[in-house]
């Protein structure tokens, strides 16, 4: 009962301010891909960031599938194409940041905590919400199907 009130307050919210929303949703695209763009620029450390994390049982090229997940569903949540997704794809990848970055503290020095547990948020609200009206995937349901 809660969560469907907080869906239809969403809801309601989001199709009041649409301009608000797409800014949230460029600000959320734009943040995961500009995080692709900084782990393939340094790959190296970002590997050993996860062989010394709760992750160090994953292989080497889920690094490399995290970064291009992270590049590609940036820019589709970016545009508003495939919003939800984009968002349930890179939902337990965040899922994954958040453990890795409370592990380390949220008062360690570099610890991106609070950013991911941001980002997770942003991404579940994007989940349900989908693009908004000013997106691309509205654009597609209401002129071209």
């Amino acid at each position: 009962m809660f969560f469907m009130t907080i869906l239809h307050q969403l809801d309601r919210w989001s199709t009041t301010h649409p301009r608000l929303l797409l800014l949230l949703r460029a600000a959320l695209g734009i943040a995961l891909t500009s995080k692709g763009i900084s782990f393939i620029s340094d790959m190296v450390s970002f590997k050993a960031f996860l062989a010394g994390s709760s992750f160090s049982f994953l292989p080497d090229w889920v690094a490399l599938v995290v970064t291009w997940i992270h590049l590609l569903c940036g820019f589709l949540i970016t545009i508003g194409l495939f919003t939800r997704v984009s968002a349930l794809i890179q939902i337990p990848i965040l899922i994954g940041a958040v453990i890795i970055n409370a592990s380390t503290g949220i008062f360690t020095p570099g610890s991106e905590l609070i950013y991911s547990l941001l980002i997770l948020v942003l991404l579940v609200v994007f989940l349900f919400e989908g693009g908004g009206e000013l997106s691309l995937d509205n654009y597609i349901k209401t002129h071209l199907l």
